[in-house]
């Protein structure tokens, strides 16, 4: 027999390149997002110099105010493990009682916004009490009210438009632009960065930011631990209210007019960001940071597929092809768990 001698310190066997990507894209939900983010803008200026252009950049930052800042509510929707199809119709409702309460009925603008603020509010408590209390599968809630919203929101407008002409000075305050240097931006850009630091400071340094990532990860042992995981689920679908309410706004000051028709893919873009952003479907894992990087994703290969004069058709079949390479990515990630 020969004997075999252990070496004193610990060595730690050596990780195959295609593992260490897969531990770190665990850790860091974000890595993979920037890096498709860089890489298209680098693409994108190579076929096109004016994509890196100030006032293309401008107009693109410009752009994905509204769809970012309904992602960030969505992320945090599906980071418990559930989805809401009803964003749009939930803040195209929002907006609606901003702009007719302010035009229509003499109500101030400030008093108008909280208005809206709290429609949004109460769209998430609908979804959220249907989710917890009557314990309905999120898809199946969401998909009901998108309907329901958008008749509310047919209803009460009686299907008009209200003008930024007839709106007070405030509600349209979104849209005043800021220059910083070369590039000109919109004080809604400015919100919604504030949104994403808000959003991302609760979520990763407080108790509840650490109960929403538990019971996503695992209901069952969130709740075993002592966390009221319904009332975590109630508190996160009226805070993603809240913030499809600021996105109204937002997006009455991006396109001075308030109407129906406006937000009609914001639905599956709000989800595509938040997928390509590289948090999982399943719950438990992700951030808002890489929700940023996949907003701007989509904005990028829309601008880029355009300035590159490409029918429009094939920026929905980039769109498309991003999400299930994401998800592809996520199940592949997954596997660090099992």
């Amino acid at each position: 027999m020969t004997a075999v001698i252990e070496p004193t310190g610990e060595v730690r066997p050596r990780e195959e390149l295609g593992a260490r990507v897969q531990h770190a894209l665990h850790r860091h939900p974000a890595i993979g997002p920037a890096s498709v983010l860089v890489a298209s803008v680098i693409v994108f200026s190579l076929i096109n110099h004016r994509f890196l252009n100030a006032v293309n950049l401008s107009l693109l930052i410009q752009q994905v105010a509204v769809l970012a800042t309904l992602a960030i509510g969505q992320t945090m929707i599906i980071l418990t493990g559930g989805i809401d199809l009803s964003v749009g119709a939930a803040a195209i409702l929002a907006q609606m009682v901003m702009a007719q309460t302010a035009a229509n009925n003499g109500v101030p603008g400030v008093l108008a916004i909280l208005f809206g603020i709290a429609v949004g509010a109460a769209t998430g408590f609908i979804n959220g009490f249907l989710v917890t209390r009557i314990k309905l599968p999120p898809f199946i809630v969401t998909l009901g009210t998108l309907s329901v919203y958008t008749s509310i929101g047919l209803r009460y407008s009686g299907g008009q438009s209200v003008y930024a002409t007839s709106m007070p000075k405030f509600l349209i305050w979104t849209g005043n632009y800021v220059d910083i240097g070369p590039y000109q931006l919109t004080t809604g850009v400015i919100m919604m960065l504030v949104l994403f630091a808000v959003a991302s400071f609760a979520l990763t340094r407080t108790a509840w930011g650490r109960h929403v990532y538990s019971t996503g990860d695992d209901p069952e042992a969130a709740r075993l631990s002592g966390i009221k995981t319904g009332r975590v689920l109630l508190s996160v679908y009226v805070t993603a209210g809240v913030i499809f309410g600021l996105a109204a706004w937002i997006l009455i000051g991006r396109v001075g007019v308030a109407s129906t028709n406006n937000l009609t893919n914001a639905n599956l873009d709000s989800i595509t960001a938040v997928v390509i952003g590289g948090t999982s479907l399943f719950g438990g894992r992700g951030a808002v940071l890489g929700t940023l990087f996949g907003a701007l994703i989509v904005q990028v290969f829309q601008s880029g597929i355009a300035l590159a004069g490409v029918q429009s058709l094939y920026q929905v079949l980039a769109e498309g092809i991003l999400v299930i390479v994401a998800v592809a990515l996520d199940q592949w990630i997954r596997k660090v768990r099992r």
